[in-house]
């Protein structure tokens, strides 16, 4: 047996049998669904209802202003403005709409007020204009005399039809279907490296604090000993993974079950309204599975496993390298936000570029470039990419892998046997040119 295969097995069976990693491997799906389920929970729990003095002078406005499950407005016009505003001050109220009195109503489109001691919410500010807004708009109408009847009836609602080259109905939200497909891929990915490869660099910070790796590297390469604790990580990474998605689909199944068998029929509608809703639901949900089936699917599955092996066996060099250069996770810091930031940004450019833009120049370029790829290119996939780019963008990943590898390994070999020194970037450099 191999030098490497040794080592791997080593690191290997020293990961999964640490009872913190059985412990998480079992508990992390449970607090995962605790959480969901919790955030489920407080979604669902009503907001106190705030209330919202208004003092009209015009009187125009306070029919307009309908209570609801967040607000209920509280017409004061008639109580002297001061008062009301030491109520404020007081928190009796979470605010007051001041209406003033003027001669036309279109003067209070810049008069209108709202005051209170805390600022209110963007979405609150837009509907309060837009009821004023809207009462000024009849007003005027009135005040033009335009029938306000027939300009309610002659406004258009426009529902697009979607529909490909081939002639077959498509359907809206398919873009965020797969966007949010490509990103559980790539989010994935960036959670295995991060997880991953802080083990792999405490790994090497252990054996090096505890003088381990002195005796290690009589008989073993740096390099051997590099690859050997990468790979040895990944596979119980893989095999933790593999236990999480086994309880996690299992769960799931339990809950659909669960759920399917106590939950009967709760809508009010008449059954031929129900059973009419019901087959229209189906054609559509039938719609958007057959959508999802003419998805590359084997391609997005084959993709995520070279990626995913890719990516993590790049950016592990990078954190064996920083834990052979330092002593402690402390000094470990300032060299692990260049290698987060890709991550980051490979993440916010697969949602806010490929989502609008699959196929462009932006998206494209960083798809390409190995540091996001893994990220951006799982995200385009499902919106179509020629073969050639995939095997472009796989080659630039594999090859940098095998680059970066070898000046890690440089990096490794010198900073593995160094103790009691802070090093610098400057000096990481000497040691790549050792």
């Amino acid at each position: 047996m191999s030098i490497i295969s040794l080592i791997i097995k080593r690191e290997f069976i020293a990961k999964v049998s640490n009872k913190s990693f059985i412990v998480m491997t079992f508990i992390s799906p449970l607090l995962f669904v605790g959480i969901a389920v919790f955030v489920g929970y407080l979604s669902s729990m009503k907001a106190d209802i705030k209330k919202i003095a208004i003092h009209d002078e015009t009187r125009l406005f306070i029919s307009e202003f309908k209570s609801n499950d967040q607000y209920k407005y509280l017409d004061l016009s008639a109580t002297n403005l001061a008062t009301i505003k030491d109520s404020l001050i007081k928190e009796s109220y979470e605010g007051l709409i001041y209406i003033p009195k003027v001669s036309q109503t279109k003067a209070l489109e810049n008069q209108i007020q709202y005051i209170s001691n805390d600022s209110p919410s963007i979405s609150f500010i837009e509907d309060v204009e837009t009821i004023i807004a809207k009462k000024i708009t009849r007003d005027n109408f009135q005040v033009a005399k335009l029938d306000t009847t027939a300009i309610k009836k002659a406004e258009a609602q426009v529902s697009l039809n979607l529909k490909k080259a081939s002639g077959e109905d498509s359907l809206k939200g398919l873009n965020e279907i797969k966007i949010a497909i490509g990103g559980a891929f790539g989010y994935l990915i960036m959670m295995f490296i991060v997880i991953y490869g802080n083990m792999v660099m405490r790994s090497v910070i252990e054996e090096k604090t505890n003088r381990i790796i002195e005796i290690i590297i009589s008989s073993v390469k740096p390099f051997q000993l590099m690859m050997g604790k990468i790979i040895g990580t990944s596979l119980a990474g893989i095999l933790q993974f593999f236990i999480w998605a086994i309880i996690g689909f299992t769960l799931m199944i339990s809950a659909s079950l669960f759920f399917g068998v106590n939950l009967g029929p709760t809508s009010q509608l008449p059954p031929e309204m129900m059973q009419t809703a019901q087959q229209e639901f189906a054609g559509i949900a039938q719609m958007y599975i057959k959508e999802l089936w003419n998805l590359p699917i084997a391609t997005i599955l084959i993709s995520f496993i070279i990626y995913f092996i890719g990516g993590y066996f790049l950016y592990s060099s990078f954190y064996a390298a920083i834990g052979a250069a330092v002593d402690n996770e402390t000094d470990s810091q300032q060299f692990l936000l260049p290698i987060i930031m890709p991550l980051i940004l490979g993440v916010y450019i697969g949602f806010f570029t490929v989502m609008n833009d699959p196929h462009g120049t932006i998206a494209t370029v960083f798809s390409m470039i190995p540091l996001t790829s893994p990220i951006v290119m799982l995200m385009r996939i499902p919106f179509g990419v020629p073969w050639w780019q995939i095997v472009i963008s796989m080659t630039i990943l594999f090859s940098t892998f095998f680059f970066v590898v070898w000046f890690a390994a440089k990096i490794y070999r010198v900073g593995i046997l160094m103790y009691g020194k802070k090093p610098t970037w400057r000096e990481l450099y000497k040691w790549l040119k050792y």
